[in-house]
């Protein structure tokens, strides 16, 4: 199937590699893989505190934050103030790396992907008027945040409910018609793969 529904209720809670928090597995590749085999990952977590970032040796992560804000520090980088009307912020996640609270708690969205596997980029799209948007990767995944949105493909639709998915493979070519109920928030993240296999 070139196009799936991940509803918000089938979302995968989890701890935190850390076992400091929870994280909610959107979607990962290959299907079921823990932390130490997935390719990629998209998942959302709740930060209610301040502290470190768990570390993920040989792993590339691109976070965005949907609700609050917060201070990210990365080793050997400047400290970056992130909302959710920021950029998504990349960065390895094998380095030291933490999170102040400036107004909290916070919700955020994090992408990983295996380097030398895959690459992902990440877009925050807040369409006032219906759209047309392109897939333009291998997966992608469309994430729906702040109100409501209806998707159409090939001849099928969705409506898609806050942290509702859209996971679309194997059509870079793509074109989704979105058509936003009210002040929706999309998140697009576009995974390319790097490797065979």
């Amino acid at each position: 199937m070139t196009a799936r529904l991940l509803p918000a209720g089938g979302h995968k809670v989890t701890p935190w590699k850390n076992g400091l928090g929870v994280t909610a597995e959107v979607a990962a590749f290959p299907p079921g893989a823990d932390f130490e085999a997935f390719d990629w990952r998209v998942s959302m977590a709740q930060v209610d505190a301040g502290g470190p970032f768990s570390r993920f040796p040989g792993v590339d992560r691109v976070l965005a934050v949907l609700e609050g804000r917060l201070a990210l520090r990365v080793q050997g980088r400047p400290s970056l103030e992130l909302s959710r009307r920021s950029a998504p912020a990349a960065f390895p996640g094998d380095v030291d790396t933490d999170a102040a609270l400036i107004r909290g708690p916070v919700r955020d969205l994090n992408i990983m992907t295996r380097r030398g596997r895959w690459t992902a980029e990440l877009e925050r799209l807040a369409p006032e008027a219906p759209t047309t948007l392109a897939v333009g990767a291998p997966t992608a995944l469309l994430l729906c945040q702040a109100a409501e949105a209806s998707l159409g493909l090939d001849g099928r639709a969705w409506r898609l409910a806050p942290d509702d998915a859209l996971l679309i493979e194997h059509r870079p070519d793509a074109v989704l018609a979105v058509e936003p109920h009210g002040a929706a928030t999309l998140y697009l993240a576009r995974l390319f793969p790097t490797a065979p296999g």
